[in-house]
């Protein structure tokens, strides 16, 4: 991921160099900051590709941004930008319509059409996803102005698990590999897909294979949410979805594998890592399990040796020695 940051720029051009950076990022348009608040303007952005799409996590304190008919005059690439907060909040305004937004909401907006958004009135520093999608991969309605500054609750029902989904995207950005990014890029166009859907209240226009491959990656992203969770059992699970407990197992079989065992490789997989850690050299092993779901020390102990050929107390020791190791 290129991370630009204004840490290293002088307070009084900061202002300017952001509004260059997101004009060269992104689309040109003018950005502001109250008078009194320039100075301690500061901003940080980490941007990286999927694809066709661009994903961006910004950290920024208050400012607005303004695009206008010049603005598109000079650079339209046809672009659609989805928000999705994980702090702060804001306005946004397009086509007429104004759009409030907060923690855990989604708002779509056209670059291609005048806008103005306000960031985070009521803290002191936001951070937002920004996903950046060509018109081309979104199923546009007749008018596309029925999308402008779109906001999909994420209180609640599908735009809950759809912001689950993207935030937790958001979270682990630096994690993912190049093919890891390729797939992502078609599970969260699937899933924005279905959540603009739902919003438009236009369902039936989605093709049933994308909302089955939205529905499950809203589920493994709810999954990967609540690992540290011993309650997630596949009823929960189902429940959480508004689905029956059979169809959940149909889904999981299309794919090779039972609910349950999923589950268990994903908390491996954390174990696994986190024995890994050197900074978590000091915790105990027992509590790195439970920390992640498994209540019993003896079946973790068999599961992980099951799955990486070591228990896990050698496991830690190898990661340990590995460096001495490679230093002879």
């Amino acid at each position: 991921m290129d991370v630009v940051s204004t840490a290293e720029v002088p307070a009084r051009e900061r202002v300017d160099f952001w509004r260059d950076v997101s004009s060269q990022l992104w689309v040109p348009y003018e950005l502001g900051c109250e008078r009194e608040l320039e100075n301690d303007f500061e901003a940080e952005i980490g941007v990286t590709g999927f694809g066709p799409v661009q994903v961006a996590l910004m950290t920024s304190t208050r400012h607005t941004v303004q695009r206008a008919p010049k603005h598109i005059r000079q650079s339209d690439p046809e672009v659609f930008k989805l928000v999705c907060v994980e702090r702060g909040g804001g306005r946004m305004t397009q086509d007429g319509r104004c759009t409030e937004f907060g923690v855990g909401d989604l708002v779509l907006f056209d670059t291609s059409r005048p806008f103005q958004a306000e960031f985070q009135e009521h803290v002191s520093t936001s951070r937002v996803l920004f996903l950046v999608i060509p018109r081309s991969l979104l199923p546009l309605p007749r008018d596309p102005r029925t999308l402008s500054a779109t906001r999909i609750p994420g209180a609640c029902g599908v735009g809950a698990l759809t912001s689950q989904f993207m935030l937790q995207l958001a979270r682990h950005l630096d994690e993912l590999s190049p093919s890891d990014a390729a797939r992502m890029t078609t599970l969260s166009l699937d899933v924005l897909n279905v959540a603009l859907a739902d919003a438009l209240d236009a369902g039936t226009t989605v093709p049933p294979h994308t909302r089955q491959r939205a529905l499950m990656a809203r589920i493994h992203a709810f999954i990967r949410d609540n690992l540290g969770d011993t309650r997630l059992t596949p009823a929960a699970i189902a429940a959480a979805h508004h689905i029956s407990l059979r169809y959940l197992h149909k889904l999981f079989q299309q794919e090779g594998h039972t609910v349950a065992g999923w589950v268990r490789e994903r908390r491996l997989e954390r174990c696994r890592r986190d024995l890994a850690d050197p900074h978590l050299a000091a915790r105990p092993i027992n509590a790195i399990a439970a920390r992640w779901g498994f209540t019993s020390p003896a079946y973790f102990s068999q599961a992980f040796r099951d799955a990486y050929g070591v228990p896990p107390r050698q496991f830690r020791q190898e990661c340990v020695s590995a460096p001495a190791v490679r230093a002879h």
